[in-house]
């Protein structure tokens, strides 16, 4: 067995998130250009895609970059032979640039596993708030396809390049993740001061100069993303304490402690960049209004459909980038949350993180081709579908697609196979006249009942414990 890195202990948190939550933003404003609205609504259709949190700090196993952030939070715990001297590990860490060398990266491998999954956008961390780049930017150094970076001589070093093009040759959406804060850029941590938490160090109303040279860098490399990159269809940014101070949500507590305005003009950059890419949908994620398109709750599923699109991020595993031996969800688990999600009008982005090698874990693999053996089945009520009204009962959630409703019955959980009970009631109201129900997957007449508004469906004995169907079973209801 081999030895796990160091780093692995700073993984504090077993069942839940291994960094901070995204609380949402509670006024949705609607984009009032129409092409973002089109390309939105398409958006909302695709239901499954794949998010990528990958950089130099899969080499440690840690919690992205969040441990070169001077917090005393459980995600930004620093160990192991560097992490008692602040500088000493930030100096180390930045050093992992020189070691860098996934030479098992091959995008084709993910995007057939991700579309046999039933996936059909992705979205990729271009940069974190490290400020390590993952593309070939001309703003700086720090980057996978600099000199200094080994991986810099293979003829795929621009990665998200490569990630863009592999994914767009199988018409997938494609998302650029890109953190606004950089902890790296010289004007957004000013070396002069020491940084004392998340946020730019020093005031930018005290020092606009500096700010503004922070404001054209990240300008500039947003610009070079929507220029030479392929077609991109979402902006995804983070690191939403980089806003303007009046946008500032005082009930939330990471919001409360923001200490400066920091307003990096998002009309100018959205403006821009849809010049390069119209009908670019932009995420300027907690920040409400014109830039925020829609909402990303993160870990969660809502308890009921929002009035809004919006999209639930939820890892594979226990953490959003690559952590050796990570706990990842089982088939049953994702296919719970895809039904859940869906059934309230949301989309589902799975995050994956590869590892330093430049490939994922095996065990990601095997998940999506059971969820890829699921959707074959049963996809037909997942996409473009919409919510209905009562959304779930008990053990079964409903979807609407044209003027068919779908009814998913969960397996038990830690289960498998499906085990169906003698009858179902569906409580749908105003529907109209049932015209049939089948069992998707099974080529057997199914029998029903339709009294005072209430379907029962009577499930034969063999079909009950012998079904075949595993995660979730789905009935066609057709009117």
């Amino acid at each position: 067995m081999k030895k796990l890195p160091f780093f692995l202990a700073c993984i504090l948190l077993a069942g839940k998130i291994a960094a901070q939550e995204h609380n949402m933003s509670k006024d949705y404003v609607v984009p009032n250009d129409s092409l973002v609205q089109k390309n939105l609504h398409k958006w909302q259709g695709l239901k499954f895609g794949l998010f990528m949190h990958w950089g130099t700090y899969s080499q440690w196993g840690v919690v992205e970059s969040w441990s070169i952030c001077p917090e005393d939070e459980g995600w930004t715990q620093r160990r192991g032979p560097y992490g008692a001297d602040y500088y000493g590990y930030k100096k180390a860490y930045e050093n992992l640039q020189t070691t860098f060398n996934p030479t098992k990266f091959s995008p084709e491998k993910w995007v057939a596993a991700a579309k046999y999954a039933g996936m059909k956008y992705v979205v990729f961390t271009t940069k974190h708030h490290d400020g390590f780049t993952m593309f070939d930017t001309k703003q700086s150094d720090y980057k996978i396809t600099s000199p200094k970076t080994p991986f810099s001589t293979n003829p795929r070093s621009n990665v998200a390049k490569e990630v863009f093009s592999a994914f767009s040759k199988e018409n997938f959406m494609i998302g650029a993740y890109f953190s606004k804060p950089d902890w790296h850029n010289e004007n957004y941590w000013w070396p002069y001061f020491p940084p004392k938490d998340r946020n730019v160090n020093y005031d930018p109303a005290k020092y606009p100069e500096r700010w503004q040279k922070f404001k054209d860098f990240t300008f500039n490399q947003i610009q070079e993303l929507m220029t030479g990159y392929g077609k991109v269809d979402i902006l995804w940014l983070d690191g939403g304490w980089v806003r303007p101070k009046n946008t500032i949500d005082a009930s939330v507590d990471w919001q409360k402690t923001i200490p400066y305005d920091q307003d990096i003009d998002m009309t100018k950059i959205a403006t821009a960049a849809r010049v390069k890419q119209p009908g670019l949908i932009v995420v300027d994620r907690t920040v409400a209004g014109q830039y925020e398109n829609y909402t990303t709750p993160e870990q969660q599923v809502p308890d009921a459909p929002l009035d809004h699109p919006w999209e639930s991020c939820i890892t594979m595993g226990n953490s959003w980038s690559y952590v050796p031996g990570d706990h990842y969800k089982s088939a049953n688990e994702i296919v719970t949350l895809l039904v859940k999600i869906v059934s309230r009008g949301g989309n589902l982005l799975m995050n994956i993180g590869p590892g330093p090698d430049g490939d994922w874990d095996p065990v990601a693999y095997n998940r999506l081709k059971q969820i890829g053996d699921w959707i074959k089945i049963n996809g037909e009520g997942i996409y473009n579908s919409e919510a209905i009204a009562p959304y779930s009962e008990g053990n079964t959630y409903y979807t609407k697609v044209g003027k068919s409703v779908y009814a998913f019955v969960l397996a038990a959980k830690d289960k498998d196979a499906v085990v169906l009970p003698a009858t179902i009631s569906l409580h749908l109201k105003d529907q109209g006249k049932v015209k049939k129900i089948t069992l998707l997957g099974i080529n057997q007449k199914i029998k029903y009942t339709v009294v005072q508004g209430v379907i029962n469906i009577n499930i034969p004995a063999s079909l009950q414990t012998q079904n075949g169907l595993n995660q979730a079973a789905v009935f066609k209801i057709q009117y």
